[in-house]
């Protein structure tokens, strides 16, 4: 068989497998061009999810007449000159193919009027082949309508889905588009319907009008910076988080990208937080100088590739990681917080007021914790100044079934699920103090013995300083048992043998070397749900301000080693609203 050039329209056809998939893929090139030709306002028709007709106007800059043939020619461009234009593309399209393989798998009529043109020109192309441009009416900026996607290559359109299915990958372009230029607006019509209709605003309100209230009202605002690397946008709270994976936006530069290192960078910070079940949701929006980033990988120029790989994933990590990890934060409740009026009692038993704990006291009653309630000796309650600093939880009301802590701030009712709570509080303290390279032993005054597995002996036994390092002070007695002789003073309150055993099974998944290393905070996360307190464990009124009090100086306190939340607050118009008052 020889080997023989391939026709200009074949070559064409095989570009556009790669560029135009499905209609949102034709889309997505023609939108992008609007947007570097500076338009300020694009129409999208749709027809039958974009299959039968997609049509684009926009009031851009325009095209000149002696210019149409060539915006539909493969391999012309505007955007680069040459190789060094390549590697600094600062434009979201560059590589002048997609209107030539739109323009060889459809109808395509181009109709546009450049700024000091006296009318517009349109011209036509079907199947690659272009005809002669034409005199047409229409002001100044660009048109472009594609008709009968895919006719000459039915192969491929038998691989395209329902026009619902089609229509819905298009409406998702449009709206990823609309996130990172919210200067510009947005009509999207599919079969002569508006579906969308988004005017120049603000980057907050476009935010809000696209990816919906829900996601505004539990979003916190990222701002971050080191050298010529930027961060900015919105992350959701932990609290928030679905099990989708449809609210997940990043833009590097202006362009939408799916990269494996942002998604991992991203995960890695939700991983303290999040529930395994669940996944984060994000706009965020990254800009690095254009030559540090290579964005030419893929056809659909969305995979891109960085020249500091590894410094941006550390960069977004850590900027994300310390803005979840934020202990509650004083201004999140007003500053003063009145107690509540003493009611009246028929038997003349003592009211509970709020306690005035200041945070120094409750360290003190937090050494105490899990002691019993005969430990600590209530002080007399005493009215809260009208004018002290309110922490934001509050101050503790009471215990309900022995699980929930209920607490007055400024806001309503705060509900926390104490062992929750107290399992992050003891898990961030581990962490810190494996960190510091500190984590004191408490000495057992028993030495504990436990039978096990010969394997598990097998693999702690050269490595009982590195369990030391951790608090655990373990000796070999046989071939199948070990003793038990200091834990991590944090965790003395919890019951050696199943703290031991709790060390042991992990080990015997993933060995000391690589549980130590990769797996410390899983490792770090079982030893503090065994040591928090349990339910049904009565706590005093200063215990559980107290840990009101540490929940509020220890990061990522919102939600438990599990991503589970640790606390709810009910507001006042909420409850108000439950007992219809003012209605």
């Amino acid at each position: 068989m020889s080997i023989r050039i391939l026709p200009d329209v074949l070559i064409s056809q095989i570009a556009a497998g790669e560029v135009v998939e499905r209609p949102a893929a034709a889309l997505k090139e023609i939108l992008e061009n609007s947007l570097d030709a500076g338009a300020t306002e694009i129409q999208i028709e749709l027809e039958q999810g974009g299959i039968k007709r997609i049509r684009v106007s926009d009031n851009g800059m325009g095209i000149m007449r002696d210019e149409l043939a060539l915006a539909m020619t493969r391999h012309a461009t505007s955007k680069i000159a040459s190789l060094s234009d390549l590697e600094r593309v600062a434009s979201l399209g560059f590589r002048g193919e997609a209107l030539a393989s739109i323009a060889a798998i459809a109808r395509v009529q181009l109709t546009s009027r450049s700024a000091d043109a006296e009318h517009a020109w349109a011209l036509q192309a079907e199947g690659g082949q272009l005809a002669v441009p034409v005199p047409a009416a229409r002001a100044g900026g660009t048109t472009i309508d594609i008709q009968d996607l895919f006719f000459n290559t039915p192969a491929r359109r038998k691989f395209l889905k329902t026009d619902a299915t089609e229509y819905a990958h298009c409406a998702e372009t449009v709206r990823r588009l609309a996130l990172v230029q919210p200067q510009t607006g947005f009509t999207l019509t599919h079969n002569g319907r508006v579906q969308l209709r988004l005017n120049a605003e603000p980057a907050e309100a476009r935010v809000r009008h696209v990816l919906g209230e829900a996601f505004e009202q539990n979003a916190i605002r990222v701002e971050a910076a080191a050298g010529a690397l930027r961060l900015s946008g919105w992350v959701i709270r932990p609290g928030a988080a679905s099990s989708g994976r449809d609210s997940q936006h990043v833009f590097v530069n202006g362009r939408y990208v799916r990269d494996k290192l942002i998604v991992h960078a991203l995960k890695e910070a939700y991983r303290d937080v999040l529930h395994h079940q669940l996944n984060p949701a994000y706009c965020l929006f990254i800009e690095l100088p254009p030559e540090t980033v290579d964005v030419n990988v893929h056809p659909a120029k969305t995979e891109i590739r960085f020249r500091d790989s590894r410094g941006v994933h550390q960069f977004l990590y850590h900027a994300v990681e310390r803005l979840l990890g934020a202990p509650v934060a004083a201004g999140d409740a007003p500053a003063a917080i009145a107690a509540p009026a003493p009611r009246p009692s028929a038997g003349g038993a003592p009211q509970q007021a709020v306690m005035p704990l200041q945070v120094a006291e409750a360290m003190a009653f937090y050494a105490l914790l899990d002691q019993g309630p005969e430990s600590l000796a209530a002080p007399a309650a005493a009215p809260l100044p009208d004018d002290a600093d309110a922490p934001p939880l509050g101050y503790a009301l009471a215990q309900l079934q022995g699980v929930y802590v209920l607490a007055q701030n400024a806001q309503g009712l705060v509900v926390v699920d104490m062992h929750a709570a107290h399992e992050r509080v003891v898990y961030e303290k581990l962490k810190s103090a494996l960190d510091a390279r500190a984590v004191p032993a408490q000495t057992l005054l028993i030495p504990v013995a436990l039978t096990v597995d010969a394997r598990d002996v097998a693999e702690i036994g050269p490595h009982l300083a590195a369990l030391a390092g951790i608090g655990f002070e373990l000796s070999v007695t046989s071939p199948t048992s070990v003793a038990v002789r200091s834990v991590p003073w944090l965790l003395k309150d919890a019951d050696p043998v199943e703290l031991t055993r709790a060390v042991l099974a992990e080990v015997a998944e993933f060995g000391v070397a690589r549980l130590l290393v990769e797996r410390r905070n899983e490792l770090l996360a079982t030893l503090a749900c065994h040591s928090a307190v349990r339910a049904n464990r009565h706590l005093t009124l200063p215990e559980m301000n107290a840990l009101l009090r540490e929940m509020e100086a220890t990061e990522r306190a919102g939600q438990c080693n599990h991503g589970r939340p640790t606390w709810f607050q009910l507001g006042l118009k909420e409850l108000d609203a439950m007992f219809m008052r003012g209605r």
